[in-house]
């Protein structure tokens, strides 16, 4: 009997090694690289986090298209065309439109609601108090208000002395939700950061010192406005205290989300510093008026 089996090829590898057959070579993977890399190693005036954010922003293009995604991946070493196109700065004049006092040395505004204080990273295309003049204190976003600038560094340091040792008087206007227990007070409530919301503060025994002085002006069946003077500047000082009291400013979007007002109800109304003066130094007191959206509300 004849049995008849499989017929067996040789191995791929047996035949290699003996020379029957010849392996093709195997491409080396393509390396690549996240746009946003390329971009520090072009442009290292910028921090990876700002440029970042042009690329979200729609500022660079690859191969004339917009890429929006700082992750979009090139070939190393690939011959692409990349282009960053920031948008020049377009700085509105808040000096004629808001300006309450000016000489050689300082600079005072009124600043409008919605005007930032200060970059908050390596660049804005939005226009800051920074660019009108040195800092010496600040007001958040949503506060309108008297501020001073400084117009040089000696200026600037004697100006913010006063504030440190608590020798500049600021007084504001808030409206707030209801109306407090009491007509006239004092809150005397340490503050700190909430840990579980790093960019909010609130009241904390293990706080730091923080209190404000506060009158009711007039009130109706909703609102009240209310005259406040910070004995200290703690940041969102006005704004935690009032919402602890049961009393949160109106347009408030961090301490009063349900609010629906337009804007945050808190004006700087009045600052009282020491400023420089030709012969000796000036106590001066600068005032803007409250905003007409206050007077509607009120």
């Amino acid at each position: 009997m004849i049995i008849t089996g499989k017929k067996f090829s040789k191995p791929t590898m047996s035949r290699v090694k003996n020379g029957d057959m010849v392996l093709p070579e195997k491409e080396s993977p393509k390396e690549h690289i996240r746009l946003d890399l390329v971009l520090v190693k072009e442009y290292p005036n910028y921090n990876r986090s700002t440029l970042q954010n042009f690329i979200k922003s729609g500022y660079v293009k690859v191969n004339d298209k917009i890429i929006t995604k700082p992750n979009y991946e090139l070939l190393k070493d690939a011959d692409a065309k990349i282009v960053l196109s920031v948008p020049e700065r377009v700085l509105p004049d808040p000096v004629k439109q808001f300006l309450i006092y000016e000489d050689e040395n300082v600079l005072v505004i009124n600043k409008p609601s919605g005007l930032l204080s200060m970059s908050k990273g390596e660049y804005t295309s939005e226009a800051t108090l920074e660019d009108y003049g040195l800092l010496v204190h600040r007001l958040d976003r949503d506060t309108s208000g008297v501020v001073i600038l400084a117009k040089n560094e000696a200026t600037q340091s004697m100006l913010r002395k006063q504030f440190q040792e608590r020798k500049a008087h600021k007084t504001y206007y808030a409206v707030v939700d209801g109306k407090p227990k009491l007509n006239e007070a004092v809150i005397n409530l340490p503050l700190a950061r909430n840990l579980k919301h790093p960019t909010t503060f609130m009241v904390d025994p293990k706080g730091k010192p923080a209190e404000t002085y506060y009158k009711v002006v007039k009130s109706n069946d909703k609102y009240s406005l209310l005259e406040l003077k910070p004995v200290t500047g703690r940041t969102h000082q006005l704004r935690v205290h009032l919402k602890y009291i049961g009393c949160p400013i109106v347009g408030d979007r961090v301490y009063n989300k349900e609010s629906k007002a337009s804007r945050l109800m808190l004006h700087a109304s009045s600052l009282e510093i020491t400023i420089p003066g030709t012969e000796s130094n000036i106590r001066q007191t600068f005032t803007a008026k409250l905003p007409p959206e206050f007077k509607e509300l009120i």
